[in-house]
Order: C-alpha cells, then structure tokens, then sequence
C-alpha cells in the first residue's frame, strides 16, 4: 500500500457541507486520535460513500494524505448504531457524546481507551432503555482518561481519606473535601452522601453491575447536575447538545 494511504477505524462526530457536493467530517480513531476528513462528493445521489459516513457510525476507511485535509478514499460500515438515528432523543444523547469526546481532545493525539470507551457506549446507548447511567459512566471516563479525573475518595486539601457523612465537593480543585476543608473554601459545595457513593460507583465498577443500579430522582438530577457543572467548568464553555436536550425535554 502507498505510504500516502492508510486505513483506520473512525467514529463521525461532527459533519459540514463543503464546497457543492462534499463534506467535512470531524472523526475520531484508534491510532490516529481526532482528525479532520474531507468526504468528496458524498452529498451527491450518486455517491457510494454516503451511507457510510453518517453521524455516530463507526467506519473502516481508506484515508488517502492530502495537503490541507486527509481524503476518504473508501468508506464501510462496522456498526451503524442505527437505533441512535431512528430516536430523536437517542439522537440527542449521541450528539452529547460525540461533543464531550470533541471538545475533550485535540488533533492527532491518539487515545485508544478513549475511542474504545466511545464505541461501546454508543452501543449501550443504543439499547438501553435508560440514559442516564449510560451517559454517566461515560462522563466519568471520559474525564479519567483525559486527565480530569475528580478525586472522590480522599480530601484534596489534606489528603485524609473522606469520612461517611456530608462532605463538600470543589471544581477548582478537582474533587471533593472533607466537612473541614470544605467549610472553609470558598466555592466549595455540599455534596450528599448518597451522590458521592453514586459517583464512586460509576468511577470504579464494571457496565454489567451499573445496568442494574437502580436512584431515586432527586439523586438521578444532583449526579447529573453536579457531573455537567464539573465538565463545564472543565472546558470553559456550554456544551450545544446540553442546550438540544433541554429543548427537546421541554417539548416533551
């Protein structure tokens, strides 16, 4: 194979039209990290590629080196996750997901975990019935495995080991502080027991035990207020696909 060619796996989160028939694709891979394609000549009727570049799949591609952008040779699907395109709140989630993993990475900085981590929680987003642990497990991960991983176990202030009662939880230092410290700090913000031992959870146990978790409401609504928060003020800035969600809750 010429070196101008490689093949990769790729994830498509994020499109554009460009010029009269082609497209932009935003992707993520294995190998390669995030990366910028140029799909040329898929908004054409007569294209081959189309249906294989759509939002959310996951497509092995033949990638050819280009002098501003790489270009997509050939394109084939391995999984379409076809059910995140038939629900319009699935849809919605999906595009949270491909924005968080977006926004969380730069250009040609590889992170398998990652792009594994994204494919199989496409999947279970796909068929599960419920949301919100799907999109909080990979919250979570996701800031583990960019270097964000908020501490939930010890006081970030004096390192001593939490206490089983309400503790205080700090974004600026990246997690949580002891009644103490947490009293003392400005900003700093209670946080229930009964979120913080969600969050352990989801941070430390395997998909097949957290399918089964079962929260009350208001617990549901404080881990998903509190992880948003988190990873806004972690990237500086509101996320669209938040905004999306709302909308569409509302109109519900």
């Amino acid at each position: 194979m010429s070196e101008r060619l490689y093949r990769t796996d790729a994830i498509i989160l994020r499109r554009s039209d460009f010029g009269e028939a082609d497209r932009l694709l935003t992707v993520f891979t294995p190998e390669r990290g995030k990366l910028r394609l140029l799909a040329k000549g898929v908004r054409k009727t007569t294209s081959r590629k189309a249906g294989h570049v759509e939002l959310f799949m996951l497509t092995d591609m033949l990638v050819a080196q280009g002098h501003t952008w790489d270009i997509i040779s050939q394109a084939e699907i391995v999984e379409p996750y076809r059910d995140l395109r038939d629900d319009l709140e699935r849809t919605g989630h999906a595009y949270y997901l491909a924005e968080l993993a977006d926004r969380f990475t730069e250009e040609h900085d590889p992170n398998r975990p990652l792009f594994e981590l994204l494919a199989v929680t496409l999947a279970h987003l796909s068929h599960s019935p419920d949301p919100f642990i799907v999109l909080r497990y990979f919250e979570l991960h996701l800031l583990s495995l960019t270097g964000y991983q908020p501490q939930l176990y010890f006081c970030v202030a004096c390192n001593e080991t939490l206490e089983p009662v309400e503790n205080y939880f700090h974004f600026a230092s990246g997690g949580t502080l002891c009644a103490r410290h947490g009293q003392a700090r400005p900003n700093a913000e209670p946080i229930p027991l009964p979120v913080l031992k969600v969050l352990r959870f989801l941070q430390t146990e395997p998909w097949e035990k957290l399918a089964r978790l079962q929260l009350n409401a208001n617990t549901r609504q404080q881990v998903e207020s509190l992880l948003l928060r988190y990873i806004t003020f972690v990237l500086e800035r509101q996320l669209k696909s938040v905004d999306f969600l709302r909308k569409l809750k509302r109109d519900t």
